[in-house]
């Protein structure tokens, strides 16, 4: 195996696999059309991560890549929370909050979270019902219907709860941008705790206890976290505060905090948060507590997707997340805050077979959206935002759609689904890194182009009048053209080593897995072949292309390209015609006990075309 990277590419790279300005392999527009280039590490830094905790070269270069260094390799390494657990204080308002959360638990007074219906929100429900349950109170939960009432609270709301004899409500993974909500809520002295983490006004809005790492004046710099995550934090001040009032000095159990991490990992992971620092820890030691499946709705929910094992990102991200979303998007909106909260086995059973069966729904609609949406793209002009309108596309599988076009089109994407009796459309965007939707998307509400929206920079949300649509394409075109233009420009393969299909094995693939959990902020291992020929390749069900890359020497490595088929790079792996350069994720092989690995591939280059 031979490694890449650098002070400078060229200087630290042997021979050939870095160009003289920098495109690694030479590759400067791949079948994807991307340059392929290598992560820069300093070597001297390399090296003084090697000797600290005696590393492997190719480690030592990745983890430097990833922003680590020799006072930070351990904890990055053995993430903990004691080690990189943030001061709840440090978040403004979080005492504020706690402590009228614990006047609301010692008072008796009718308490209600409202939580948005994604994953994040589901959890950071889960757990404030949780840690109430553990204090003898009861949490309602209310998650708004997104068709028939959209996102986050409106004042009809916060009254209806109002007559239903709520006397606080706390907001979780929403309200940070509810300004009418809460006026509303404070004219009818309704008391409104906001936990949420998405971007925000600089001036926030009249609530009795705001808690946001990303508004203005908060100090935590914990900013990367998603709402659980805050919730998390907060449930730690929320037993300082109770422990200072003396609310465990008669015999009752402080809650410990540990077991529900499970829940703080589930929302970072599926809310595509950057998984750095506490949330990196937090993550880390939440996927130990999930792998144990104690939580009865996780447990049933793992069970009717059957799988279950040592949980992994893949577990939380793409089995359990897409079932607790199915709730929020075409079924019951808080099914999924009711399944992670339940510790009724039986119960937990019938809510997770009713969000598998929403799930395969999900599916269904979703493919009809995304192939329409396709077609659509693919014929129009390319601006620097994508956006495709569709009569009666679910407003709960637009974000999915425009996730999936955004990795296609590698720009950001937007799709609006127009309810054709109101003409009002809600959409849902997707970014691509360098590109700040959310902002832009707040910016087209405050010129007045939206009814509602706003978001974070990968994710935004919006409800628009169909008349309007074309007058938003051209203003996001303007305000975002440019940061667009620069992140195409940038959009770029990075690779951390070049490797032999016989050099990529299990040891290695258990080597550079010590840098687990990925995500944002800390991707896989990226790995490039050179010079390997498809063999035995298959189109697969699914879109899916199959095969063996085989070099000069005969060594063969299995590989997968997923969704491929119809694009030039899954017809260049099926062709097998000639040889590529090759760049894709390590994955365990496991088939039959066999314990080896496959490649997932990302992208190809015809050696021949520079």
């Amino acid at each position: 195996m031979r490694s890449i990277g650098g002070d400078s590419a060229a200087e630290a790279s042997p021979a050939g696999e870095v160009a003289p300005d920098g495109a690694f392999l030479d590759v400067h527009s791949s079948l994807t059309g991307r340059r392929w280039q290598a992560r820069p590490a300093a070597l001297d830094v390399v090296r003084a991560v090697m000797r600290a905790e005696g590393l492997s070269e190719p480690l030592a270069r990745a983890l430097v890549s990833r922003d680590v260094t020799p006072a930070t390799v351990r904890d990055f390494l053995d993430p903990t929370l004691k080690a990189l657990f943030p001061d709840p204080s440090s978040f403004a308002d979080m005492d504020r909050a706690a402590a009228l959360l614990v006047d609301a638990i010692e008072d008796g007074r009718q308490t209600v979270v409202f939580a948005d219906y994604d994953v994040d929100g589901a959890t950071s429900a889960a757990l404030l019902v949780r840690w109430f349950r553990q204090m003898g109170r009861n949490l309602g939960i209310y998650v708004p219907d997104r068709e028939r009432e959209g996102y986050g609270p409106t004042p009809a709301v916060f009254r209806k709860l109002k007559d239903q004899g709520a006397a606080l409500v706390i907001t979780v993974d929403c309200g940070a941008a509810a300004e009418v909500a809460l006026a509303t809520a404070a004219e009818i002295a309704l008391p409104v705790v906001v936990i949420d983490h998405h971007m925000m006004r600089a001036t926030p809005p009249p609530a009795a206890a705001l808690v946001n790492p990303n508004r203005a004046d908060c100090r935590s710099g914990q900013g990367n976290l998603a709402a659980a995550g805050v919730v998390f934090v907060l449930l730690a001040a929320l037993n300082r505060e109770a422990r200072r009032r003396g609310l465990f000095a008669g015999g009752r159990t402080e809650p410990d905090l540990r077991q529900w991490l499970d829940l703080a990992a589930l929302g970072a992971v599926c809310d595509v948060t950057r998984l750095t620092g506490f949330n990196r820890a937090l993550t880390a030691q939440g996927l130990k507590v999930l792998s144990s499946w104690r939580n009865p709705g996780l447990k049933a929910l793992a069970d009717v997707a059957v799988t279950g094992g040592e949980a992994t990102t893949f577990h939380a991200g793409f089995v359990l997340g897409p079932r607790i979303n199915a709730g929020g998007r075409i079924g019951r909106a808080d099914v999924g805050a009711r399944l992670l909260s339940t510790d009724d086995p039986e119960e937990a059973r019938g809510l997770a077979e009713e969000l598998d069966a929403f799930n395969e729904m999900r599916k269904q609609i979703e493919a009809d959206t995304l192939a329409e949406a396709d077609r659509q793209l693919a014929g129009a002009a390319g601006g620097p935002v994508l956006i495709a309108v569709g009569e009666g596309w679910r407003p709960g599988v637009v974000g999915i759609v425009a996730g999936r076009l955004r990795e296609r089109y590698r720009r950001p994407v937007i799709i609006i689904g127009v309810d054709p009796e109101t003409g009002i459309g809600k959409g849902s965007g997707r970014s691509q890194p360098g590109v700040n939707l959310g902002r832009g998307i707040q910016a087209a509400f405050d010129a007045g182009l939206l009814m509602s929206g706003g978001g974070h920079a990968m994710a935004a949300g919006l409800t628009i009048e169909a008349a309007r649509i074309d007058e938003l394409r051209r203003f996001l075109d303007r305000t975002l053209g440019d940061e667009s233009a620069r992140a195409t420009e940038a959009d770029c393969v990075e690779i951390d080593a070049l490797l032999t299909p016989g050099s990529a094995d299990r040891a290695l693939w258990m080597d550079f897995n010590r840098l687990a959990p990925f995500g944002p902020g800390n991707p896989e291992g990226v790995f490039a072949f050179a010079d390997v020929r498809p063999q035995r390749s298959m189109a697969m069900r699914g879109g899916h292309v199959r095969c063996d890359l085989v070099d000069l020497r005969g060594a063969r490595l299995k590989a997968v390209a997923w969704r491929a088929a119809d694009t030039e790079l899954g017809q260049r792996l099926l062709g097998g015609e000639s040889s590529l350069h090759v760049v894709g994720r390590l994955k365990p092989d496991d088939w039959q006990g066999r314990e080896s690995v496959q490649l997932e591939i990302e992208d190809a280059a015809d050696p021949r075309r520079r």
